[in-house]
Order: structure tokens, then C-alpha cells, then sequence
């Protein structure tokens, strides 16, 4: 008996160069890895933060962001006004004594009465709170510190010119020094003629120690004839 061989097997057509197959058939030698390659070449790699990323809440590991972050809060703190004295921003006044924003985005704020009791600092610390959510800072905390004690050596110079655009004469000269390591004997306070913030005479005369508040005191001007509060050198 005689053995008819078995055809041939047909040879395999070669596949085009630009053939395009993402699974590659497994007896094709290096085609496995020419895939993955397609495949790592379109998948995009995930985008950079742009610098300018408007961000409240910083990382921890982004140098210079907890600066900005500070300041940013401190322009929103500008519309915060003194409620007695609404020409001036709680900067103005130098009762805002720091402001810190923590890595997980917590915003504390301090700040110091202009003395012990005044009534004005709760409206402002709601004021704080209510400014800062409105701007997106939902975990704010604000404290408030007695010591060291506040002075009108900390009221700014723009602060002192509000004052006199607005009819109070700002407070002239520097508080007396106090605290640890004040002397013994502290320098007498002399009363001194204060400017008139409306025709800028100094020739002026104390009405009463106490104004319209306690920071302020009350005066008249003989040339004017006009009375005006005088914000106390404290």
C-alpha cells in the first residue's frame, strides 16, 4: 500500500510594516514589545501644575506657597474694618497681629484689643470669620491676645491719615515705653496742643478726657470754633 504525503502547509503571508494591530500574534518574535511601546507612546503623561494654579490650601512640600497663602488672607482681611471707626482696616488700626495658614488649610488669625473689655472685638471677630468663609476659608480660628499690650505705636501711617480725612485728629508722638525692662520712672505725659484735622490750627483746647470713646478724647478748635475727637497716644 502506498503513503499519500500531506500537502504542504501554505506559507505565511508577511504583514505589512505599517500593519496596524494592538495584539500582536504570539510566534511573531519582538512584536510583543513593539506594542507595548505603541501603547506607552499614547497614553499622556499626566500634566504639570501651572505656576500660576489658584490654590487656598497649600501643599506641605511647595516652597513659597504658605507665604502666598499668608498674603492672600491679609487681602481679604482688608476689608475688615474697626466698627467704630470705619475709615480704618483692622491692619490700620495695628490691632491684626499675625496670621498663620497651616498645610491642611486651617486659617488662624490674631488679634490684640486697642484695651482690655473693648466691646468692639467680638463684632470683629465675627467680622473675620464671616469675610474669610465668604472667600472659600471654611476652617478659620481667631484669637485673641492681651500681651503684649496694644499702643498706638502700631497704627500705620496711612491708618493716622484716614483719621485726619476723616475728622479725628490722629494721635501725635509715641507712647511711653512699658513692659520688662521699662524704667522705673516713666516719663510724664505732657498735654500738648493737638491740630485741628479741620482748618489745621494748633490752637486747640482739651473738652474732655473721654470722646466718643475710650481711645478717644474730646477737643475744641478757638479758631474754627469746630469740636473734634483726638485719638489718645496710648
Amino acid at each position: 500500500m502506498s503513503v499519500v504525503p500531506s500537502p504542504a502547509p501554505a506559507p505565511t503571508p508577511a504583514l505589512p510594516a505599517n500593519y496596524d494591530r494592538k495584539f500582536p500574534a504570539p510566534d511573531e518574535e519582538g512584536v510583543t514589545d513593539r506594542a507595548v511601546d505603541d501603547v506607552v507612546s499614547v497614553v499622556p503623561s499626566p500634566a504639570a501644575t501651572p505656576a500660576n494654579y489658584d490654590r487656598k490650601f497649600p501643599a506641605p512640600d511647595e516652597e513659597g506657597v504658605i507665604d502666598q497663602a499668608v498674603n492672600d488672607v491679609r487681602q481679604v482681611l482688608d476689608s475688615v474694618v474697626d466698627p467704630e471707626i470705619p475709615v480704618l482696616t483692622i491692619a490700620d488700626l495695628g490691632i491684626l497681629r499675625d496670621v498663620a495658614v497651616s498645610a491642611d488649610g486651617q486659617v488662624t488669625v490674631t488679634i490684640t484689643p486697642t484695651y482690655s473689655g473693648c466691646p468692639a472685638m467680638d463684632a470683629i471677630r465675627d467680622d473675620v470669620v464671616t469675610a474669610l468663609r465668604a472667600a472659600g476659608y471654611d476652617d478659620v480660628v481667631v484669637r485673641l491676645v492681651l500681651a503684649p499690650a496694644w499702643t498706638t505705636d502700631w497704627m500705620s501711617e496711612d491708618g493716622r491719615r484716614k483719621l485726619a480725612d476723616y475728622g479725628i485728629a490722629p494721635p501725635s508722638g509715641r507712647a511711653a515705653v512699658r513692659g520688662v525692662g521699662a524704667p522705673s520712672a516713666a516719663p510724664i505725659p505732657l498735654a500738648l496742643s493737638v491740630r485741628c484735622p479741620q482748618c489745621g490750627s494748633l490752637d486747640t483746647a482739651e473738652v474732655s478726657r473721654f470722646g466718643s470713646t475710650a481711645c478717644k478724647s474730646l477737643w475744641s478748635c478757638r479758631a474754627c470754633r469746630e469740636p473734634f475727637d483726638s485719638f489718645k497716644v496710648l
